[in-house]
């Protein structure tokens, strides 16, 4: 039989392929037919200068400077859907794995029914919390009542057996926090320097319009600084935003990490107490 899991986790990796083009298609129709949108430009002709904003409103006339940012917007555009897509992703998921309830007060009522020894309540308890953290425990809770009942073991290889199921199964955890994060990482350099890329090339078009014998052309020249603005502003405004999400779902993780080490200290320890109860 085949494993729902493993095809589980081919279909998202096919489908966090797909994000990256998608993004570009949404990227390349967002620039071609909002930004623009003949309306926004003097004579409904794109290669014109915008309309003032005292004619078609702020907005489009903003969003026509936008659209002279050349044929760079769109990639600038398809780094920042991209990074708003798998940001979303990533919230969605490191919630899950978080749980239901708070990962402090989960781990406080662990602790307090293993020095109990009530492996049954708190087994119930990671049923409630799921998450990360709690199938992590319920791993352990697995092969801690397995040693309690196993008599043949020494007390140093009971021991050895629960860090080893726990481990294992924060292996297994871990991943699935951290999918995705270096695709954000990278946005973050990517986008900035695309953005310079943009910058670069309407500085070229614009000292290009001032090299011209005679009267500069004043719309070659517009349109060169305008091209290099806005891909400039389009690479720093995703860049941040890749890097504060990024460095969010970091620090989430790092938190989610730190309550998955206490909670398989907390087993090890109880058991150990417990041996030496016994």
């Amino acid at each position: 039989m085949s494993n729902p899991s493993a095809k589980s986790s081919k279909l998202k990796s096919i489908l966090s392929m797909l994000v990256i083009p998608i993004a570009y298609i949404m990227g390349w129709t967002f620039w071609t037919f909002v930004l623009g949108n003949p309306d926004n430009f003097t004579n409904g002709d794109t290669s014109l200068n915008p309309l003032p904003a005292s004619e078609v409103g702020a907005l489009n006339h903003y969003m026509g400077v936008m659209y002279h940012g050349g044929f760079v917007v769109p990639f600038l555009l398809c780094t920042l859907f991209t990074a708003i897509i798998f940001s979303i992703e990533r919230a969605i998921t490191i919630r899950r794995s978080k749980g239901t309830g708070s990962i402090e007060e989960f781990i406080q009522k662990i602790r307090t029914l293993m020095m109990k020894g009530d492996v049954e309540s708190a087994r119930k308890e990671c049923e409630k919390q799921r998450g990360s953290i709690a199938n992590v425990v319920n791993a352990g809770l697995t092969v801690y009542s397995q040693m309690e009942q196993d008599k043949n073991l020494d007390k140093e290889r009971k021991l050895l057996a629960i860090q080893k199921e726990l481990e294992e199964a924060t292996t297994l955890e871990l991943p699935m926090l951290s999918k995705n994060l270096m695709i954000i990482s990278t946005i973050a350099s990517v986008a900035t320097l695309l953005g310079l890329f943009g910058t670069v090339l309407g500085m070229i078009r614009a000292f290009s319009a001032l090299a011209q014998a005679g009267a500069p052309d004043a719309v070659a020249l517009s349109t060169g600084i305008s091209e290099a603005l806005i891909n400039t502003a389009l690479g720093v405004i995703t860049s941040a935003i890749a890097i504060i999400m990024y460095n969010t779902f970091t620090s989430r993780i790092d938190n989610i990490t730190y309550g998955i080490d206490e909670a398989g200290y907390t087993l090890v320890q109880s058991f150990n107490a417990r041996i030496k109860h016994d």
